[in-house]
């Protein structure tokens, strides 16, 4: 019976290395990711040896969250335009983040950011087609709500206009006013706005939200001023 229980726990302890050596693995990448989500300034080389990092995670244990970690590293650091790398390692950058976002979704489809991250990829990639229609919807199914995905959801709902179809019009209406309620600063409204027609689909959008189209037009004079 000792030897049995002995051989159990040594199985126990092989099986839990690669998550142990994983998880390792994936802690160097800590700093370089702290400071993409605070809009710290990168260095090329901690943004290379993070991804480097997470590679060696996702080769000892791949999960789900650390390609989704990781697309989130490769795709902010590629879209950031001060940062000096070449725009053929920038596109590189783009493609690998795009396929570890299907990965990971693929086992965690709950992950309403990361729809709206994979969405806005295919969006920066390939402009704007029904493609990216599916992830921005399911992006508003699973985290309508978070502020943070406002205005870049916004950004890409103009983006799609074109190829939404009367009830997806009709469903993200229903959204955007939901959001205009619960947005304690509304300016993002008038900040994502490019051209008139822009202006115009955001009025169409709120159209009958009490108060809703002369605050838009406050908050647009006010963003001219500025």
């Amino acid at each position: 019976m000792r030897i049995l229980m002995g051989a159990g726990g040594a199985s126990l302890l092989f099986l839990s290395l690669p998550v142990a050596r994983g998880a390792w693995e994936a802690q160097k990448a800590d700093a370089v990711m702290t400071d993409l989500r605070r809009g710290h300034p990168l260095d090329p080389g901690e943004v290379r040896a993070g991804i480097s990092a997470f590679d060696r995670a996702i080769a000892a244990d791949a999960t789900a969250g650390r390609y989704l970690d990781r697309s989130e590293l490769l795709g902010g650091a590629a879209l950031m335009p001060d940062l000096k790398v070449s725009d053929a390692e920038r596109a590189a950058w783009l493609s690998r983040a795009r396929m570890d976002l299907e990965k990971g979704l693929a086992d965690a489809p709950a992950r309403g950011v990361d729809w709206l991250r994979l969405a806005a990829l295919i969006d920066v990639q390939d402009g704007a087609s029904r493609e990216m229609l599916p992830p921005l919807l399911l992006s508003i199914e699973y985290a309508a709500l978070i502020p943070q995905t406002w205005a870049p959801r916004l950004r890409v709902i103009l983006d799609g206009w074109p190829y939404l179809d009367e009830p997806q019009k009709e469903r993200i209406s229903e959204y955007m006013k939901q959001s205009w309620r619960a947005a304690e600063d509304r300016r993002f409204f008038a900040r994502v706005i490019r051209s008139p027609v822009d202006e115009l689909i955001i009025r169409y959008f709120l159209r009958g939200e009490p108060g809703a189209q002369k605050e838009l037009t406050d908050l647009i004079r006010h963003k001219t001023r500025h």
